[in-house]
């Protein structure tokens, strides 16, 4: 695989800040050859055409999502040299509203010895740090330093005055080294009742989180541990702690702990999961011993929340990476590879059981995306299929939602990105209750034997309808079933011909309550 290289500006950084090995990493990185470089065109075939992708080269879990100043920042992995992973450094990207990006200089550089893992950002409104001022407060990144020539992972700042255009790194880094090997991915948010920062950090082969608090972000004490709990096959990874309202009790809350798993996930490979609770300001205790999923497809991993959304806005965002380590480096994407799901807005809701589980929805922002809109009223589904084409519903970057009536049907769904060959399948099992989506006849899929694949999760419909929102992209589709109660997250890889859609049923004879489509502009 060749290798390309971003294009690499120079950090500004204070002179105090450059130490030896930041300039050995600068060094390291002008060594490779400028010739190296493509021009991306953002229309190469499998391009999303508005979920976030880095110009060129491997990308992998989103870090350091903070609001500030009018701006969304999005830093993530990135290797700079190549489409494979490696070199961790934080690439970085702002936005006005999560969907139309500005490429940034990469932000904290992997050093000839620490690469720059995963983590966090926050706004230190109170210069608690001591790096900024009463009335400029610094941003402040936490992230793990990975130790390339030993097993060693401890926790590091680094900081900005300048709306996040330059980082310097603490010269007392590491903040926090507790000697171990499996010691990675801090999320820290403020704590107000007690006016303390919180670290939430995973043990990954441990299976567990720790919990530290500071007041300056640069000492940090233990508070407490979670773990084992829920599911332990794989290692977990990326923990993100928050409070949610509960959207049908009023006035009432839980705290969500997020810890995602490395292998062993709901639908194979790499995914999430949630447990829901109470945080004290010392320790978080779950209120459940099942198993909870975030999303039930297999592209969506390492998912952190937003730091310092306004109180006016109210919402706890967040995005996931929309890929799976099974195949991350195989997927047949070219000169990127990776792209990050669509941001999503959160909420917690009691089942019929009383169980309060995670809701997610697609942020209302998506909705400035749209463009040619087209609407079929209610039609019966006879058994069998059909196409809706010649009606003006199809596209390859598409908005869908839809509401079906199962009827007589034993299985009832839609079909996307529909060509010679190729279709993916977003369906509800009535027998089962199960919904799905299968894409075993999704596109391209030889690059590796794990992909092609049906993931599928409970859902009730016993008032009789399947109600979908569906985000179909060059490249992916999105699904969230009764409101945001159920995700699927899921690459596909059709032919950029293969944009059709039809209704289905089986069994039996079902019903087309409602569909609205609409296309979605390039944000590119």
């Amino acid at each position: 695989m060749p290798h390309y290289i971003m294009p690499f500006a120079p950090l500004r950084l204070r002179a105090a800040a450059w130490t030896a090995p930041v300039l050995l990493a600068l060094a390291f990185l002008s060594a490779w050859p400028a010739a190296a470089q493509p021009e991306p065109s953002y229309a190469e075939r499998y391009r999303p055409q508005y979920h976030f992708t880095p110009a060129v080269n491997w990308m992998n879990d989103p870090n350091g999502l903070v609001w500030f100043d009018g701006e969304y920042h999005l830093f993530y992995q990135y290797n700079p040299f190549g489409t494979r992973w490696g070199h961790m450094s934080w690439g970085h990207a702002v936005s006005p509203d999560m969907l139309r990006w500005e490429h940034l200089p990469v932000a904290i550089p992997e050093t000839d010895s620490v690469m720059a893992f995963s983590g966090s950002a926050v706004v230190d409104w109170n210069n608690t740090s001591g790096f900024g001022a009463e009335d400029n407060p610094p941003l402040v990144a936490i992230y793990t330093g990975h130790y390339r020539e030993r097993r060693l992972q401890a926790q590091y700042i680094a900081w900005s005055v300048d709306r996040g255009r330059t980082w310097t790194p603490y010269e007392g880094n590491p903040v926090l080294d507790e000697g171990m090997a499996d010691f990675r991915d801090p999320k820290v948010f403020w704590y107000a009742p007690e006016e303390k920062w919180v670290m939430v950090v995973a043990l990954s082969v441990d299976r567990k989180v720790h919990l530290y608090s500071s007041k300056d972000l640069k000492s940090w004490t233990f508070l407490s541990a979670f773990g084992p709990a829920g599911n332990v096959t794989g290692i977990w990874e990326c923990p993100d702690l928050f409070e949610l309202p509960v959207e049908n009790r009023p006035g009432e809350t839980r705290w969500v702990l997020d810890v995602d798993n490395g292998g062993a996930a709901v639908a194979g490979g790499s995914g999430g999961q949630y447990f829901v609770g109470h945080f004290d300001g010392t320790a978080f205790e779950a209120e459940h011993e099942d198993t909870r999923w975030v999303d039930y497809g297999k592209d969506f991993y390492a998912a952190i929340s937003w730091s310092d959304v306004p109180p006016e806005d109210g919402r706890r965002l967040w995005v996931g990476w929309l890929n799976n380590w099974t195949y991350a480096g195989d997927i047949p994407t070219d000169p990127w590879r990776s792209a990050q799901s669509l941001p999503r807005s959160l909420s917690l809701r009691a089942d019929a059981l009383g169980d309060i589980r995670l809701v997610q929805r697609p942020v209302e922002e998506l909705q400035t995306l749209r463009e040619t809109h087209r609407r079929l009223d209610a039609r019966p589904i006879a058994e069998g299929e059909q196409d809706l084409t010649a009606e003006g519903i199809a596209g390859a970057a598409m908005e869908l939602v839809v509401e079906l009536e199962i009827g007589d049907a034993s299985e009832v769904g839609l079909k996307v990105r529909q060509g010679e060959g190729e279709e993916t399948v977003i369906g509800y099992d009535a027998l089962r209750k199960k919904a799905f989506v299968n894409r075993y006849g999704s596109g391209e899929k030889e690059f590796h034997p794990a992909f092609a694949d049906l993931f599928e999760a409970s859902l009730d419909a016993s008032d009789g309808r399947v109600k979908l929102h569906v985000f179909v992209d060059w490249s992916s589709v999105e699904v969230f079933a009764d409101d945001g109660a159920v995700a699927f997250s899921s690459q596909i890889f059709p032919s950029p011909d293969s944009d059709g859609v039809s209704v289905y049923a089986k069994g039996g004879a079902a019903r087309l309550a409602s569909l609205d489509m609409w296309t979605l502009a390039s944000v590119w």
